[in-house]
């Protein structure tokens, strides 16, 4: 059989890689018809980040968003990425859970599991193949593909001969950062179909402008399953766009049977949506070949970049990606994919604003350098794995095998605020986050991020108006507010109208404007969202190298510490960090509590 079979991503990793993974639901179902009727062999639409960013940012409820595609796209297969043992969180987590995950999945539409482990770990795997097996589902085994002096060809084959002997319906060659060659995709598809017996699909970022060529070496030398997202949401730190895909190879032997005329209907829907959150629009979404030097995926580019953006750090973009590959050869080289891109990502950045480099390690590159994660491709760095662990024993053996069984005290912990069994896993998920949802969802006060209007269009989500009057230099003038902002942003705009004029502006650190005539701000300190922490400036004074959010205080006030005990920890980008005491003495003040946001050189506590 010839035909070339087609997934879109448009559902799923298209919008994650170009647009933080932001696409709403409201915006997907519209089209869904239409997207239904193509004839596509899956669509992309759950997994990777997209659970995540349900919750934390949109306020949508993950499964209710895969139930709804699932009504709307009944002939079409339904598939996710799932991260092995990480399901879709950024830790191990326990058999019992894992397999719970997989069956609600599969039970709530999902088809198609494409599973993987960042390390290229099978032991991290074998679980979710067999748990989707035993749903009757399509199990997936991915490689991740990168470039290493300890990577090749030849294990890449090795790891996709254990793959089907464990049970997968088909290997999917994952190369999230766009770093195959045409002569390299030919070599090593040859190399899988020659060796197995199951379907070889091929998934490639548009990152360096190579993803097309790739896909038609590949397919030229017998993978017959490609990845592309529709044109509009297509290229870059995206996919191949699927019309171009489907326009190659139409009349030929490879002719996908796709109706292009359909496809460039759905294009243009997109490309209208796309508009709507240009917000979130990455500066370095564009055909960059830098790529294949720094080997950062897509979605890691178009995430890393924003959340620089909101903590006003985005100068430090270029030092980050040069430092990701030096980070990453000390831990023995893993694939740049999640969790591992974000592990290597966070701690590069780190390194960049810290005076030296791992003067700060964050808590999941001691796990990982303690074997927590799986077994590294290559040796570590002892000197670094030294610093951050000490004299730990390493594991050896497959790590959920240290985990107790987790659903039952899951349950307990969450207790009433899960309504079902899915709400008990989106709470194992993301704890904090995911209780936090269970909680607004429970009091009716669930608000997703504002969408901000294009230039000269209105505001997408608008408050309540708010009017007043200001007195400046002797002249009176009529403000009515007509829509804001995230309330979050370190800069807020504010789209008003001045006597009936519209007008739009730039707040800093304005969390409120007032009715009645008092648009005083409620805080006025711009080192932090919120805060009027002064700057650190005597030894004592603890501090954190990034901005972020503290997680948890870990002493009180009048506690001993000595210098380099953990006396916080702080969430950036999904990673943690301890914060070290400088000096040793007496806990003095502690000017944070958890879930507060903070910046570098604040006083977050003071050691007398």
């Amino acid at each position: 059989m010839s035909q070339v079979h087609i997934t879109d991503t448009i559902l799923r990793d298209a919008h994650q890689s170009l647009l933080a993974t932001r696409m709403r639901t409201a915006d997907m179902l519209p089209i869904c018809e239409k997207l239904d009727q193509i004839g596509y062999w899956s669509l992309e639409v759950w997994g990777g980040a997209t659970f995540d960013a349900c919750v934390r940012f949109l306020k949508e409820d993950p499964w209710e968003r895969l139930r709804q595609l699932r009504e709307a796209l009944p002939n079409t297969r339904l598939q996710m990425l799932l991260r092995g043992q990480n399901l879709l969180g950024y830790r191990h987590y326990s058999d019992d859970v894992a397999r719970e995950f997989v069956k609600l999945a599969a039970q709530n539409g999902i088809d198609v599991f494409r599973i993987f482990d960042a390390l290229n770990d099978t032991r991290n795997m074998r679980l979710s193949i067999e748990a989707v097996k035993k749903a009757g589902k399509h199990a997936q085994g991915a490689i991740s593909y990168t470039i290493s002096p300890a990577h090749s060809i030849a294990q890449f084959v090795t790891m996709g001969k254990q793959l089907q002997d464990m049970g997968c319906d088909s290997i999917a060659i994952k190369d999230m950062a766009g770093l195959l060659t045409p002569d390299t995709t030919a070599e090593l598809v040859t190399a899988l179909v020659d060796t197995l017996e199951i379907p070889i699909h091929l998934h490639s970022h548009a990152t360096a402008g190579l993803a097309s060529m790739c896909q038609l070496k590949a397919v030229e030398n017998g993978c017959r399953h490609i990845d592309t997202a529709i044109s509009s949401f297509s290229g870059g730190t995206s996919h191949p766009p699927t019309e171009s895909m489907v326009a190659a190879f139409r009349g030929g032997q490879y002719d996908t049977g796709l109706d292009l005329t359909a496809l460039q209907d759905i294009g243009f829907y997109f490309r209208e949506i796309r508009k709507k959150y240009h917000q979130f629009e990455s500066e370095f979404t564009g055909l960059d070949t830098r790529v294949q030097v720094n080997q950062v995926p897509g979605g890691m580019i178009s995430n890393l970049s924003n959340q620089l953006r909101e903590q006003s750090s985005l100068e430090h973009m270029t030092a980050v990606l040069e430092e990701i590959p030096r980070v990453r050869k000390d831990l023995g080289y893993p694939p740049l994919v999640t969790p591992t891109s974000q592990i290597v990502g966070t701690q590069a950045l780190l390194n960049v604003l810290s005076e030296k480099r791992y003067q700060t390690i964050t808590n999941e590159v001691k796990l990982y350098l303690q074997g927590r994660y799986g077994k590294p491709p290559a040796s570590v760095n002892t000197a670094v794995r030294r610093q951050a662990i000490g004299n730990a024993d390493i594991v050896t053996c497959r790590p959920a095998d240290l985990l107790e069984p987790e659903m039952d005290t899951l349950r307990t912990e969450i207790g009433e605020l899960a309504k079902s069994p899915e709400d008990v896993i989106t709470y194992a998920m993301f704890p904090d986050i995911g209780r936090e949802f269970l909680e607004q969802r429970a009091a009716g006060t669930l608000e997703p991020e504002h969408l901000e209007p294009a230039p000269g269009e209105a505001p997408i989500y608008c408050a309540a108006a708010t009017e007043f009057n200001v007195a400046l230099h002797g002249e009176e003038y009529h403000i009515k507010v007509t829509g804001t902002g995230h309330k979050t942003q370190d800069k807020r705009a504010f789209f008003i109208k001045v006597d009936g004029v519209p007008e739009e502006v730039m707040v800093e650190a304005l969390d409120e404007i007032m009715p009645n005539g008092n648009a005083e701000p409620t805080h006025t300190s711009s080192s932090s969202k919120g805060s009027q922490r002064p700057k650190a400036t005597a030894p004592g004074h603890v501090t954190t190298a990034m901005p972020g959010v503290i997680v948890e205080v870990l002493v009180n006030i009048g506690d001993k510490v000595k210098a380099g005990n953990p006396v916080l920890v702080t969430e950036a980008m999904k990673m943690e960090t301890e914060v070290q005491a400088p000096v040793t003495g007496t806990v003095k003040n502690i000017n944070v509590e958890k879930g507060d946001s903070v910046n570098p050189d604040e006083i977050l506590m003071e050691i007398e």
